[in-house]
């Protein structure tokens, strides 16, 4: 009778154990997921802002766009509120904002200056004639005839560059010849953007640039055109030249007034965002991490495992295009806090722990290094104006 006392008090010591063994477990299980939904729902509203930026632009892009208005003596602060950027963040060459907000920008720009070439040509691209333009293509049967009367209609427009279309066996090249003085990279990269996003959305797909030829000398952030056009960008060359495969050019144009009115009515944010270089290697890398929370980005030597190419490839290659993988991050992560601090009302603390910084003073230190500002302030110079 003992020895059955005896069994019975220890099989009830050892379910007392396995169940505290249990409770342990299922508490540690439940503080897990809770953990695990908070990352979730934190990530999935950042999901959701970053589908409408598309990533940012440097502030030194903003005040190229600016530079005739403020030459002019006009009052840039007012354009800037206009389009929903703080006056404050000019003074900050580092600082970034949203390509919405760029794209605004752009508008409120032609509109001030009567000028959708931003008075960079000594005649006026008058409000309204890319609109013009747009309807006037698609007409045409081929990207080729397309391309020659987008070329012409610019040569009738401006004064200053003399557009012309050349073609070999394989490739086509669109001169872009200086009737003046040499003008800066913005100047030409507007130029570029305006053609070849009318020549990609009037082909119904993007069409890849082989390589860009400049006559100006780098700018201080090449970044943005690198990523917009493509890798192949060659400064201080003796002409301007844009160079693209001749097959693109024999596609049949499949646009008509609708998609036209369609067109023009997300311009200029398709032109900034839509049609840009999918093929650059710190897109693709981008796409890749953008979904993922900053915890899980991968190694430097699991990501090439995954891309299928060699370290030293990513770092050559990134290098060319004048950035690194940590830059990238970098990159990222203030894309992502700049997005949560303008549409959102989550905390600094939130923000630093979404970004997987360890301290909110971390977190407010690496803002301040990318952009100049910090966390706080940028917050209160952008909140008020979206």
């Amino acid at each position: 009778m003992l020895i059955a006392n005896s069994h019975l008090q220890v099989k009830i010591e050892r379910t007392e154990v396995q169940f505290q063994n249990t409770s342990i477990l299922l508490r540690y299980l439940a503080s897990e997921l809770e953990r695990s939904m908070w990352l979730f729902q934190i990530w999935d509203i950042q999901n959701v802002t970053m589908q409408h930026t598309k990533g940012t632009i440097s502030i030194a892009l903003v005040n190229e766009a600016l530079s005739v208005a403020l030459a002019r003596g006009i009052f840039i602060d007012q354009i800037a509120l206009r389009a929903g950027i703080s006056p404050e963040l000019l003074a900050y060459p580092k600082a970034r904002i949203s390509v919405s907000a760029y794209a605004q920008l752009w508008i409120e720009i032609a509109k001030c200056l009567n000028d959708e070439f931003f008075g960079m040509d000594s005649h006026p691209m008058r409000y309204g004639s890319y609109k013009l333009l747009c309807y006037l293509i698609i007409s045409t049967d081929t990207t080729e005839m397309a391309l020659r009367t987008i070329l012409d209609y610019f040569n009738l427009l401006l004064d200053d560059t003399h557009a012309r279309l050349e073609i070999d066996q394989h490739k086509a090249y669109i001169y872009l010849d200086d009737q003046t003085h040499i003008k800066r990279m913005f100047t030409y990269a507007t130029y570029i953007m305006l053609v070849h996003g009318l020549l990609c959305w009037i082909s119904d797909q993007r069409i890849p640039i082989h390589q860009i030829r400049v006559k100006c000398a780098q700018p201080e952030y090449p970044q943005d055109y690198y990523v917009r056009f493509c890798e192949n960008i060659v400064f201080d060359d003796t002409v301007n030249c844009i160079e693209i495969d001749l097959s693109y050019l024999t596609l049949k144009v499949k646009k008509d007034k609708k998609a036209a009115h369609a067109f023009l009515e997300q311009v200029p944010h398709n032109l900034l965002v839509k049609y840009k270089n999918e093929n650059a290697l710190s897109v693709i890398i981008r796409r890749q991490l953008i979904h993922l929370h900053p915890s899980s980005w991968p190694e430097l030597k699991i990501l090439a495992q995954q891309l299928c190419l060699s370290e030293a490839t990513i770092q050559r290659r990134l290098k060319n295009e004048n950035t690194s993988y940590q830059q990238l991050k970098n990159d990222i992560r203030c894309d992502i806090a700049i997005d949560r601090l303008t549409h959102t009302q989550q905390s600094i603390q939130e923000i630093s722990d979404a970004l997987n910084f360890h301290e909110a003073s971390a977190f407010h230190r690496a803002f301040k290094k990318w952009t100049g500002v910090s966390p706080g302030a940028y917050r209160q110079q952008t909140q008020p104006f979206i």
